[in-house]
């Protein structure tokens, strides 16, 4: 009963029949004790389940059940006991090590993996598949690419090149070193593919910006009938940057065939996809439909919201999520005050921001910080903008400044935008914007020798104008819009549906700016 319990994911059912199992006197073998490790999702639990092994009369002297326990309190991120118990094994195996390693891995402790494992062969234990695979990712972790690189090689001189795990964590760490040439060529001198080394390289070139190749890559796999896993799905998903609707209703219905599509994974995947086409209502039902949704879900559909201009109903499914009693994350505050952002609240942006540290537990970061002072300096609050980066526990980002710079720009205050901009040119910050509006503001007031020492400096400093670009999906065909492109692919036919939208706007008694002020960078 306690294992059929524990391989249907219900952990609570077992834990409570093994109480039953005591108060009837039944006494608990070491299979029993294993299985309950395995179910183990605290560590209260886990001390509480150790402790009655000790009283049952087992000892460490069971290698299985020692394993058991360093996997758990691996897992569970508490190696003083994973060490503790490790150490007063009677015998170890492999698997012993790989427990340890893993749980150092898995509890950010990468540097003390490799130690581990350097531990692990100075004893004279050979690694298996499992070592090499944890260490290459422990190296792809800390991104030392020359230890990965010797992993690699032991793993070619103990004959473990055709294992797909390892090949996995290589492609992997090649890719997130910089080494895409790398991954694409120990990819293409593979005899045999499986669907886990595709995954990695589908995402390595979803990475790297190369979606139609990620797709084109997906469609092959199916072609020589290699079934796609939810996390094949998700990463195919992740890596186009916008699909075509249609390509998205042919992922969702492959995802409905293959049963994936109440995986939270998958469906997050598909929450964005629709939210980058505009089909948000797609996402929205997506999410309703999901019998359980975590975080990830959760900050899928609030991010989709905020970005498809419904601030409003984020802040709704932000009070949904905190009703459930699920705690926000960084990213989940990051949608909060973006949308605040977007719909203009001032004052619940401030509240929420406010409360970060206090009540959600989460420390302000760039993104957090970049939100609710753009939000400042959109409502004309320049001061309050200005003051929060003086309260920031590091040196405001690009995106901060140019919030500031921008509405100063907007705002007319000529004295802001010079010291702003100076400021972000003598950062060297990567950013055209602070160049442009002083050449702008410079060539207003006929400062010519001005506007030459900044174009000088903006040589100097190697930034070079960026072009504004827009992308609309058309059927099956991605259509490009670059800022002042005179001419275009149909540009006739373009201009006057823009012509009819614009005259329906104005019966509408919607009114619309036009800047002629600010450029690409400026807007």
């Amino acid at each position: 009963m306690i294992s059929g319990y524990a391989s249907c994911g219900y952990s609570d059912y077992a834990l409570e029949m093994f109480s039953k199992m005591q108060l009837q006197g039944v006494r608990p073998s070491g299979f029993t004790f294993t299985i309950l490790l395995s179910t183990v999702s605290s560590s209260c639990h886990g001390k509480q389940i150790h402790g009655s092994m000790i009283r049952s009369g087992l000892s460490l002297s069971n290698v299985v059940l020692g394993n058991s326990l360093i996997d758990m309190y691996g897992k569970l991120g508490v190696l003083y006991y994973a060490f503790g118990v490790f150490l007063n094994m009677e015998e170890l195996d492999i698997i012993s090590w790989n427990s340890l390693i893993s749980g150092c891995f898995n509890s950010g402790y990468g540097e003390l993996a490799l130690d581990q494992f350097y531990s692990m062969r100075y004893s004279g234990y050979s690694p298996d598949e499992y070592t090499i695979s944890i260490v290459i990712n422990a190296c792809t972790k800390l991104r030392n690419l020359d230890k990965g690189k010797q992993v690699f090689a032991l793993s070619v001189k103990v004959g473990f090149l055709s294992n797909s795990i390892v090949l996995s964590a290589t492609i992997d760490l090649f890719s997130k070193c910089n080494r895409l040439e790398d991954s694409v060529r120990l990819f293409e001198q593979l005899d045999r593919w499986d669907s886990a080394v595709i995954n990695v390289v589908i995402s390595t070139y979803g990475r790297y910006g190369f979606g139609e190749v990620a797709l084109e890559l997906f469609q092959l796999m199916l072609r020589e009938d290699i079934r796609p896993t939810e996390f094949t799905l998700s990463c195919v998903l992740s890596s186009i940057p916008i699909p075509p609707v249609e390509h998205g209703s042919q992922f969702h219905s492959m995802a409905i065939k293959s049963g994936f599509d109440s995986n939270a994974v998958v469906a997050s995947s598909l929450m964005e996809m629709y939210a980058k086409t505009g089909s948000i209502d797609s996402s929205t039902e997506i999410f309703v439909k999901l019998d359980k949704r975590d975080l990830v879900s959760w900050n899928t559909i609030m991010m989709g919201l905020t970005q498809n201009g419904r601030a409003a109903e984020t802040l709704d499914v932000f009070e949904e999520l905190l009703e459930e009693g699920l705690p926000p994350d960084r990213i989940t505050l990051a949608a909060v005050l973006l949308a605040c952002n977007y719909g203009g609240f001032v004052d619940k942006g401030m509240l929420v921001f406010s409360a970060m540290k206090e009540e959600y537990g989460v420390m302000p970061g760039e993104e957090h910080y970049a939100c609710i002072i753009d939000l400042l300096c959109q409502a004309g609050q320049l001061g309050k903008a200005i003051d929060i980066t003086s309260t920031m526990p590091f040196q405001p980002g690009c995106s901060i400044w140019e919030s500031i710079l921008r509405a100063s720009a907007i705002y007319g205050d000529v004295k802001l935008t010079e010291n702003v901009a100076e400021r972000m040119m003598d950062l060297q910050l990567p950013s055209p914007l602070p160049y442009s509006l002083l050449t702008q503001a410079y060539a207003m007031r006929g400062r010519w020798e001005a506007i030459v020492r900044v174009k000088k400096v903006m040589r100097k400093n190697g930034i070079s104008k960026v072009t504004g670009c827009s992308w609309i999906g058309i059927k099956n065909r991605i259509y490009t819009f670059n800022a002042g492109e005179l001419q275009h692919h149909r540009g006739q036919k373009i201009y006057l549906v823009l012509r009819l939208l614009t005259w329906e706007m104005e019966d509408e008694g919607c009114v619309y700016l036009e800047c002629d002020k600010l450029d690409v960078e400026g807007r």
